[in-house]
């Protein structure tokens, strides 16, 4: 059977920042946390404070994993696009370059899920 790619989409998101009433989509995946098998999406206003993220909704949608109580912050290794990122947790999210749809994902150095299952 043949098989035609569609390689050309010509047509406006309909998940336009706009759309949004001043929040941007951001998304936060946890490594070696296979419990949560894919990044969380969560709306935030552009000038809310990275630490603010990581004390409220972050706490919100990982806590209940045991080793989200152990982990030492200061030792999380971050990503922005598979790319190292050294967010500013007082600053706020633009100002630590995160726009709409953004991809961040934190490692936990030493922390790899229950018994070591990553997950």
């Amino acid at each position: 059977m043949a098989v035609v790619a569609i390689s050309k989409y010509d047509f406006a998101p309909a998940d336009t920042r706009d759309k949004f009433h001043g929040a941007q989509l951001l998304y936060i995946g946890w490594e070696d946390h296979l419990l949560f098998c894919a990044p969380f999406c969560f709306p935030f206003p552009p000038t809310m404070r990275f630490g603010d993220v990581v004390a409220g909704p972050m706490k919100a949608a990982f806590g209940y994993h045991p080793d989200f109580a152990r982990i030492d912050w200061a030792k999380v290794e971050w990503l922005k696009s598979g790319k190292p990122f050294a967010p500013d947790f007082d600053k706020s999210l633009a100002d630590n370059g995160l726009g709409h749809k953004d991809v961040i994902r934190f490692r936990t150095p030493g922390l790899t899920g229950i018994k070591g299952s990553c997950s």
